[in-house]
């Protein structure tokens, strides 16, 4: 059931490193993997076995959102913008009670911690400007292979940083439309140098991060936070109209109460065991009562 839930939030991940506003490493903080994930690619060879069962099904989740699922989430996001970006919203802000009890829990909370947060948030609304007064332009002049490589360098960024878009990268080095024509055709001379730089720049990022989660860890997870709440200016929908403010509304509810739901079913599981213990250690203590008497 583990592995079949990570397959699912690995098509998630992965249509995110594609979908305009999306961050990969948001959806990661959301489903409650990246430490986790960090820690697994980094200390692979330090229990090869476990590390692939966790990572194996979120690998294979990716390469279906990139290839498959991502051309649906296009399609959503472009036919009902409104539902869809709101939902997405809800998400993020139904976690974010969860990702602040996480950090003070490990730590106790400091005030002067919010000030990561505000810097990251201040950060994560300037990409929102950015991305709106951007166009989306492919450079054809000097792409080449070891270009490439570097954008997929850069790109590893909006992979691991939470709240920072890939998109955005991609569109400031010139080459999004060629990244998604080339994801679309399946075209591997664009692809493989950039997957190069993706998976080199992905190591030196998560070696960074990681440490300074060992280090500093409350300081980096409020910036971690800081980054997720950008993430929904990034999404909120623009130009909305009379009924379109309800719709949105009521997603948003929506997207908050899915977010919540992982939590509910865990309960509901353990509720679940617990009382079927409980009644099955009854029964047995009535059975037994009754073959001493007999």
């Amino acid at each position: 059931m583990n592995e079949f839930l990570n397959i699912v939030k690995g098509i998630f991940i992965g249509a995110g490193a594609i979908v305009p506003g999306v961050s990969s490493g948001v959806l990661c903080v959301i489903f409650g993997i990246y430490e986790k994930l960090l820690d697994s690619v980094l200390n692979f060879f330090k229990d090869v076995r476990k590390n692939i069962k966790f990572l194996f099904p979120i690998t294979l989740g990716v390469g279906i959102g990139v290839l498959l699922f991502s051309n649906i989430l296009n399609y959503v996001l472009y036919e009902f913008p409104i539902q869809t970006k709101s939902i997405f919203i809800g998400l993020i802000i139904g976690t974010i009670p969860s990702l602040i009890k996480e950090v003070n829990t490990k730590q106790t909370f400091r005030p002067q911690n919010v000030i990561y947060l505000l810097i990251t948030l201040i950060l994560g609304i300037t990409t929102v400007i950015l991305e709106n007064k951007m166009a989306v332009q492919t450079n054809l002049e000097n792409i080449n292979g070891v270009y490439l490589i570097f954008c997929g360098i850069v790109m590893s960024l909006g992979i691991i940083v939470p709240g920072v878009s890939s998109t955005i990268i991609l569109m400031l080095l010139g080459v999004y439309s060629l990244y998604l024509q080339s994801v679309a055709n399946l075209y591997f001379p664009v692809l493989m140098p950039i997957g190069i730089g993706l998976a080199l720049g992905s190591m030196i990022v998560m070696k960074i991060t990681k440490k300074l989660l060992d280090k500093y860890y409350a300081q980096t997870f409020y910036s971690i936070i800081g980054f997720t709440i950008g993430s929904v200016f990034v999404l909120f929908p623009q130009g909305m109209h009379g009924m379109e403010w309800l719709i949105s509304g009521l997603c948003i509810i929506l997207g908050i109460y899915i977010s919540h739901m992982p939590d509910t079913i865990k309960n509901f599981k353990s509720y679940k065991v617990f009382k079927t213990m409980t009644t099955f250690g009854k029964v047995r203590s009535h059975l037994q009562s009754r073959e001493k008497h007999l």
